[in-house]
């Protein structure tokens, strides 16, 4: 596809002048999008559509929040290099030792984040999708990780640069400080912009060009493609897509990892906008699909074992409660199992030792002091 999608500017930057790149404002033009790369867009709403559906027909809304979102949190964040796992990040929350425990903070950080811009957009009176929204996402994403000393929270005020050693050998330059804040000024304008019409773009087709074009500004000096992808997920809710977060698209791009930024590349070197969009067609609809799946297996599970305590010898209220728990919290302790239910010690260790004898909990120590337990067979589906 022969088009400019934006312009070279001279940059200097440590003694090197170098060439950002300075993005032309969407939508694409000249020529405009070609509607063949979006034919995947009917596959991809049908698919979100029976996602959707899929919400009213499970027990609890709660468990599937809970688990598409710390998917998410942790591919995304497995992208930019983090090492932790779904272990570590149930470990965390569960107050269990952590294998990975640096970089399990920086899928907590991305969770916290998450939450809030979700609490902003769902508030009668938070802030709207802008650039106000993501630095303050942004600062909570950094706080007290390996990235806090990179102005958490602020739109960068330097040049930085993707790929190579230095600027001067770089895979990619992008725009200068300078020209940040209007850029960003322009996307937040395309985001709210209104549509009418038949020839408008798809909403999955503008969250596409909205993706890239986020990146190709690259406004932060870290953290650019977690809070890239938060916005993904934040759009498919605030436009009525999904009435939940239950996407994790991050997981198809980090198992497309290369063809992923090949793709945004390409838009920059090649003005190829189609091949980009066809791409996170395709990736949002496998994604939905996967989703799908993992809710049915999920579902099919928490009804089955339901079924195995419900009839266990020995059950109590406090046993059915504790399991009614367990789909959002699947690691725990005595003392954490004692919390939740907010009962003494000995009637929450009964209540774990009637799940762990129906087979649904498993003790992970072997120790007899300071036992932990996983809610095996779930977290297991969580890591498909």
């Amino acid at each position: 596809m022969d088009r400019a999608t934006g312009k070279y500017v001279t940059s200097i930057v440590g003694g090197e002048n170098v060439e950002a790149f300075l993005p032309f404002s969407l939508p694409p033009t000249d020529p405009k999008l070609h509607p063949a790369s979006y034919q995947g867009n009917a596959a991809a709403e049908q698919s979100l559509g029976r996602l959707k559906a899929m919400t009213g027909l499970v027990a609890s809304g709660e468990w599937l929040i809970y688990s598409a979102i710390r998917k998410e949190a942790l591919l995304t964040s497995q992208i930019e290099g983090t090492q932790a796992t779904l272990t570590d990040l149930l470990d965390e929350e569960a107050g269990i030792q952590v294998a990975h425990s640096s970089d399990v903070g920086d899928v907590t950080n991305y969770l916290r984040a998450f939450e809030y811009v979700r609490g902003e957009l769902t508030s009668g009176n938070g802030l709207p999708i802008s650039t106000r929204l993501l630095c303050n996402a942004h600062r909570i994403l950094m706080q007290s990780v390996r990235g806090n000393t990179k102005q958490p929270g602020e739109v960068r005020t330097s040049q930085n640069w993707i790929g190579g050693t230095r600027p001067g050998n770089a895979v990619h330059i992008p725009p200068p400080h300078q020209e940040v804040p209007r850029l960003l000024g322009e996307l937040e304008n395309y985001i709210h912009r209104k549509y009418e019409g038949s020839a408008d773009l798809p909403p999955l087709v503008r969250i596409a060009l909205i993706h890239a074009q986020f990146e190709t500004i690259h406004p932060f000096l870290d953290g650019n493609g977690r809070i890239g992808r938060l916005l993904i997920a934040a759009l498919l809710e605030d436009w009525k897509i999904l009435p939940q977060p239950l996407l994790y698209v991050s997981g198809q791009l980090k198992a497309h990892q290369a063809e992923y930024y090949r793709h945004l590349s390409n838009i920059r070197a090649n003005g190829d906008w189609e091949g980009w969009v066809a791409f996170f067609l395709e990736c949002t609809t496998q994604a939905s699909e996967n989703a799908l799946a993992n809710i049915i297996n999920i579902a099919t599970l928490i009804a089955e074992d339901r079924k195995k305590v419900m009839l266990a010898e020995g059950g109590t209220v406090q046993s059915i409660r504790l399991f009614e728990s367990l789909p959002t919290m699947p690691r725990l302790t005595m003392d954490r199992a004692a919390r939740a239910l907010e009962v003494t010690y000995p009637t929450a260790a009964a209540a774990v030792k009637l799940l762990e004898q129906a087979g649904i909990l498993v003790e992970t120590t072997g120790k007899k002091r300071g036992q932990e337990f996983s809610y095996k067979g779930y977290i297991d589906l969580l890591k498909n």
